[in-house]
C-alpha cells in the first residue's frame, strides 16, 4: 500500500519527468473535481495526501533503500494540491468557473513546478535534510510558495493591469 501512495498509484513511474506528470495529473483532477461542484476536494485532497505522504514515503524509503527516488510523486501531489487552494477556494467561494479562469489553475501549476526545481530557500533546506520528511516538506513549501505568488500575481493583474487596459 506505501509504493501505491508514495507513487500515486503509478503515476510516479511515468517518464521523463514523473514530477511534473504527476503535478498535471493533479490538476487535471483538481480542475475535473471544482467542474463537477466539488471544489472542496482539493482542499480536502491536500490534508489526504499530506497524511498519507508522510505515511508512506518513510515506509517506501526504508523498503527501496533509496532517498528520494523520482518515482514517489506524492509529495508533488500534496504540494500541487497547496498550490490549487489558493486560487480554487477564492473562486469557488465567488462563483467562478475554473475553466473560464484558466490562469487560476495554469499560473499555480508553472509556479509549483518552478519552485520544486529551482527549490530556493526553505524549498532547498527542506530537500537537503534527506530524510523523509524532507521529501514532503521540500514540496509543501514550493506549493505554499505557488500559492502565495499566484495570489499575488493575480492582484497585480485584476488590481493594476486589467483597469490600466480599460
Amino acid at each position: 500500500m506505501s509504493r501505491a501512495v508514495a507513487t500515486f498509484f503509478g503515476a510516479g513511474f511515468l517518464r521523463p519527468a514523473s514530477g511534473t506528470w504527476a503535478s498535471a495529473i493533479t490538476v487535471a483532477l483538481a480542475v475535473a473535481a471544482y467542474e463537477v461542484g466539488l471544489a472542496l476536494l482539493v482542499p480536502l485532497g491536500f490534508v489526504v495526501a499530506t497524511l498519507a505522504g508522510f505515511w508512506a514515503v518513510p515506509r517506501y524509503l526504508h523498503a527501496t533503500g533509496g532517498e528520494d527516488p523520482s518515482e514517489v510523486v506524492i509529495d508533488e501531489v500534496a504540494g500541487q494540491l497547496l498550490a490549487l487552494c489558493f486560487t480554487v477556494i477564492p473562486l469557488w467561494r465567488h462563483g467562478v468557473d475554473l475553466l473560464a479562469a484558466w490562469p487560476g489553475w495554469v499560473v499555480p501549476f508553472v509556479l509549483f513546478r518552478l519552485f520544486d526545481i529551482w527549490k530556493p530557500w526553505l524549498v532547498g533546506r527542506a530537500d537537503r535534510r534527506g530524510d523523509a520528511a524532507g521529501v514532503m516538506l521540500d514540496d509543501l513549501w514550493a506549493g505554499l510558495f505557488a500559492g502565495i505568488a499566484s495570489m499575488g500575481l493575480a492582484g497585480i493583474y485584476h488590481g493594476v493591469v486589467q483597469p490600466w487596459l480599460g
